[in-house]
């Protein structure tokens, strides 16, 4: 090949080139979108976890769904209402701050209460385990207690006991509800925090059954439901269940069932040392 072919090829590969250059360059011009000096701001403020505890991928798409005005400035969980407020400034919206959620576990079948099936030998894992045999513990609607939730907490808020089951730490646990997306059985729940009074069990089997297979469940006896004297308590599908609408948090319906399926959490008492 000859030099003149040579600089014919480069200089056709040099023109294409310039034009291609000159498009993207006009085209980047024409079709480009600013964006909104409200999404930096707000994420110069945001914690930056990306947990998804928003709903959305990530910390980035929840700053600009606030500013689009599909997602609500107080939905970051583990901002809380600081961050919350500081987002509200910068949208100009007022803020009113609703109850901090935390998680809960709704069950009390643990090695010590519950029965088996037999033994597991496969991935230490929730999902894996009720895709093959449903775990060592023969309860269908109880925690297996193989760890799920707490590998999925980004604030190490849940541990498991030697028990076998999921203890939260209300101190760290910021109410992303990472734990409950993935949980097999549904055992654990989002409850504001004042929440005092909680049926901890899911198992909707008759009562003799369920006494067989776990000694803290509830038997649908209807001891509870009598004694609420606010007609928040009622047995349905052989489970009890809370109407928190109505519950007043006395905790009558715990000191009856004689599971203690029904948890009542009582204030903690705060002692004030006088200064010597």
């Amino acid at each position: 090949m000859d030099i003149q072919s040579i600089l014919i090829a480069a200089g056709s590969m040099g023109g294409l080139g310039f034009v291609f250059a000159v498009g993207l360059a006009v085209a980047n011009k024409k079709l480009h979108v600013e964006e909104d000096p409200r999404v930096a701001q707000i994420m110069e403020v945001i914690p930056g976890v990306n947990c998804g505890g928003c709903g959305l991928p990530g910390c980035a798409a929840f700053a600009e769904a606030v500013v689009k005005g599909s997602a609500p400035v107080d939905g970051c969980p583990v901002g809380g209402a600081d961050f919350s407020e500081q987002v509200g400034k910068i949208m100009g919206i007022e803020v009113t701050h609703g109850e901090r959620e935390v998680a809960r576990v709704m069950c009390q079948g643990g090695l010590k209460e519950i029965a088996y099936q037999g033994e597991y030998r496969g991935a230490q894992s929730c999902i894996a385990a009720t895709l093959v045999s449903g775990g060592k513990k023969l309860c269908e609607y109880g925690c297996m207690g193989l760890g799920d939730c707490a590998a999925a907490c980004p604030f190490d808020a849940i541990v498991i006991s030697d028990n076998h089951l999921p203890v939260v730490d209300n101190d760290k646990c910021v109410g992303c509800g990472k734990c409950v997306d993935v949980c097999p059985r549904d055992v654990m729940e989002m409850h504001p925090i004042s929440y005092k009074d909680r049926v901890l069990c899911k198992n909707l089997d008759i009562g003799r059954y369920a006494m067989k297979i776990c000694t803290r469940s509830c038997i649908a006896c209807g001891l509870c439901e009598k004694k609420c004297p606010f007609d928040a308590i009622h047995v349905i599908d052989n489970l009890a269940v809370i109407d928190y609408k109505k519950c007043k948090h006395c905790g009558l319906c715990a000191t009856v069932c004689p599971n203690e399926a029904i948890e009542h959490l009582k204030k903690k008492k705060v002692v004030k040392e006088e200064a010597a």
